[in-house]
């Protein structure tokens, strides 16, 4: 890399960067703030201790993570990525109630719907069981087009 422009740790200490640069993959010139917040959260030399124990397969993932982690630090200087995370679970825990509510509701409108469906089963076996009655004895059933009055009732103690 001495060749080609340093990347952007090398570039914010202001040193040459070297071809073997731990910082190099990770911190491309083009993203001098990625590097910059790592810096200023953790340190340059923490971070090269860190990336220089990992193995080269975690490297990525550990600049990933401090990125992330130094960035919600940033945002949020006495929780960090802590906060990020309990904002989350909460908000997550104010979903799932919501969903259960919204579950909740809709059992309740289908066992509504299922009461009217039994009730509007129960009116029509009637219905049907009056046509019958009224075929049976020769009355109009309530179900066809030809108008009958009503049944009066009397009292008997009038």
């Amino acid at each position: 890399m001495g060749s080609h422009s340093p990347c952007a740790s090398c570039k914010l200490l202001r040193r040459r960067c070297t071809p073997d640069c731990v910082f190099a993959p990770f911190f491309p010139s083009d993203e001098p703030h990625k590097f910059a917040m790592v810096h200023r959260v953790f340190g340059a030399s923490n971070v090269s201790k860190m990336l220089q124990e990992l193995p080269l397969h975690q490297r990525a993932d550990a600049v990933s993570s401090l990125v992330y982690e130094a960035n919600a630090r940033m945002r949020d200087p006495v929780y960090g990525c802590v906060g990020a995370i309990s904002y989350l679970q909460h908000q997550v825990s104010q979903l799932q109630m919501q969903l259960a509510l919204a579950q909740a509701e809709m059992l309740c409108i289908q066992m509504q719907q299922a009461q009217l469906m039994d009730a509007d089963g129960m009116q029509y076996l009637m219905q049907s069981d009056l046509s019958a009655v009224a075929q049976l004895t020769n009355y109009p059933s309530s179900s066809s087009n030809v108008p009958h009055e009503p049944l009066k009732r009397e009292n008997p103690w009038t």
